[in-house]
Parts: C-alpha cells; structure tokens; sequence
C-alpha cells in the first residue's frame, strides 16, 4: 500500500484525488490547501472536460494541512503529489524530494526551464521516483498515435496537426506573469507531445495574440523537422464561456490520415488508402491522468525509474516553449534550437 498525500486541491489535485480513491494499493492519507473551504470539502474545483474533478468522497478520512510544507513533514506520506500553482513547483518539489518522498508534479515541471533543470537536478540526487504530469503521453489515442509513428504502421508521417481549444480557466490562471498563459499552461500539452513523439525540433515559429493575461492566450506554432514537412499545433483559451473545450489532432502519413476528436462518438478514425470508409480505432476507456498516475504507482512498486516521461524531458519541452514565445515576440521569427 502505498500511502500519498496531495497537496493544491484545484481541479488538477481533485482530478489527482478521485484517481488514487478507486485503487486498492494506494492509501490517501493527507491532503493541504490553504483554502479552509477547499480542505475540508465545502467547495469545490470544476473540471472543464468530463471525468475531471469528480469529487463526492468523504474528506474527514483524510489528515488536513493548511500548508504543503506540513504535509512534506508527515513521515506518514511515502508519495507527494503537487498540484499547486506553476511558481511554486520548484520549491514544493524540491522539499518533497529532498526529504525522500517520490514526487508526482502537475505540468508545466517549473515557471522557466532553468527552474525545471534545478529541479531535475535534485531528483538526479534523491532517491525518490518523480513523474510530471505530462498527460498526453498516456492519453488513449494519443498514445496510440505515438506507437503508430514509431513503427511507421502505415508508413512515414508527412504532416501533424494538433488543436487545443478551451475557455480561459480564470483564478490564478489570469495572472501571466505566473501561470504563462495558455502558452506555458495549456499548448504545452501538444509541445510536449511533438517533443515525445518527434524529438527536439530544429526551430519553431509562431505567431499568438493575448487577450486575458498579458502573455499569448492564443499560439500558432510551426515546428521544424528534416524529415516531417508539416507539424503545427495551435493553442487557445480565449473562447467564450459557452464554448467548452475541444482537443483534436489529425496526423497524415504516407498512406492513411488519423483523425482524434475528444468526446466524439468515434474519438479517433483512420482513413486508409484503398479502403472505402474510416475505421473506428477502439481506445481504452478513461483518462491520460489514469494511466500515468497508473504508471507512476508500478514504478514506484517495481522501484524502476520512469522514463516514459522525465523531468529532463519535461524541462526540455518548456525550452521549447519560450522559443516559441520568442518567435512570437519578434512576429513569427523562427528560432533555433
């Protein structure tokens, strides 16, 4: 049995919490929030895809800390899983390894990639197993895309599209100077993905817009490759409130197109050369945030370092991203990697 505590109970840390609750080899034994009403379950975080933030369980079994740093103390807690503001990742995180926890962190790893790069330095030296919250890794479709990449299933991919469409979450999220817009906060889920999938580009360039934080709410990126003519992802939480959200990617290789659309009846089609319809692709049931948390909790068991994503890579990927912001600074510019 493996015994966490979470700390930050915003949609993410909710999120985290109805996840831990439906298995039997994790016992959930602390929670913290600086928010009374969010600690002892008097309000809660909306999620803003179904399946998010569920709640509905009975916060009295819980231990309360109204400061993460208390619950790093609890000697109790074997697993702390971060899911506070982007700012105070590394310092959270750091204490969690630095007191042998194993640590599992809510993307983006850190505020900039030096920050990320101290704190994979530290894992580096501490004994504890880490997994960042990189979800579209362990996404049903996604990862399935992934796979079909790799093995050139229906043969070279020639061009990649990803979509990330949603409503500006608000709160925190309005501050840019701290969460990094949707640029650092939301596209990152699609740069990390073509960084997981592709490799580290040879440039990007982008163009953007802000409208909700002084940072670029809405991204265009073009990603560079010498062997993938065409890979673009474009972000946005600028929608109006009633527009929900929307994650899509169409992938385009020598002999099929793949099309994903989240909470389609058929999530993910492939168009085959020679074939008169699109096949069904059947996907696992359920969330990215099941099976990385999945993934995370073998490891610890099995005491093998995941390397499905790392906090190296996940610094990487934030690299990525302020070229991109760069490249928009300066009108599309692309930049070098």
């Amino acid at each position: 049995m493996i015994r966490v505590g979470v700390i930050g109970l915003g949609m993410m840390g909710m999120t985290h919490l109805d996840e831990y609750l439906k298995r039997d080899d994790v016992e959930v034994v602390a929670i913290s929030d600086a928010d009374e009403d969010r600690l002892h379950g008097r309000t809660q975080a909306a999620g803003n895809i179904d399946g998010q933030a569920e709640g509905g369980f009975d916060f009295s079994a819980f231990r309360k800390y109204d400061e993460g740093r208390k619950l790093i103390r609890d000697k109790n807690v074997e697993l702390v899983d971060v899911c506070l503001p982007t700012p105070m990742h590394l310092e959270y995180g750091r204490k969690a390894l630095r007191a042998g926890k194993h640590l599992m962190i809510e993307k983006p790893l850190a505020r900039t990639a030096r920050d990320a790069r101290k704190l994979a330095a530290v894992a580096a030296e501490t004994p504890g197993l880490c997994l960042v919250g990189h979800c579209m890794r362990f996404w049903p479709g996604w990862d399935w895309l992934k796979q079909a990449i790799d093995e050139r299933r229906y043969g070279a991919l020639k061009a990649l599209h990803l979509r990330r469409y949603s409503i500006h979450p608000g709160g925190f999220y309005t501050d840019g100077e701290s969460s990094g817009g949707a640029l650092l906060d939301l596209h990152i889920h699609d740069t990390d993905f073509v960084h997981h999938c592709l490799g580290m580009p040879l440039r990007v360039s982008s163009v953007g817009y802000t409208k909700n934080t002084g940072k670029l709410d809405h991204v265009v990126t073009r990603f560079e490759y010498e062997d993938v003519p065409v890979v673009i992802a474009e972000g946005s939480w600028t929608q109006p409130a009633a527009f929900g959200f929307q994650m899509q990617y169409h992938a385009n290789f020598e002999r099929a197109t793949a099309s994903y659309a989240l909470g389609a009846e058929n999530p993910l089609v492939v168009y085959e050369e020679g074939k008169e319809a699109g096949e069904p692709i059947p996907l696992r049931d359920g969330m990215g945030y099941t099976y990385e948390l999945d993934y995370l909790i073998e490891c610890i068991k099995s005491g093998q370092k995941p390397t499905t994503v790392t906090f190296e890579q996940a610094a990487e990927s934030i690299r990525i991203v302020e070229a991109e912001g760069k490249s928009a600074a300066n009108n599309g510019r692309p930049v070098k990697l």
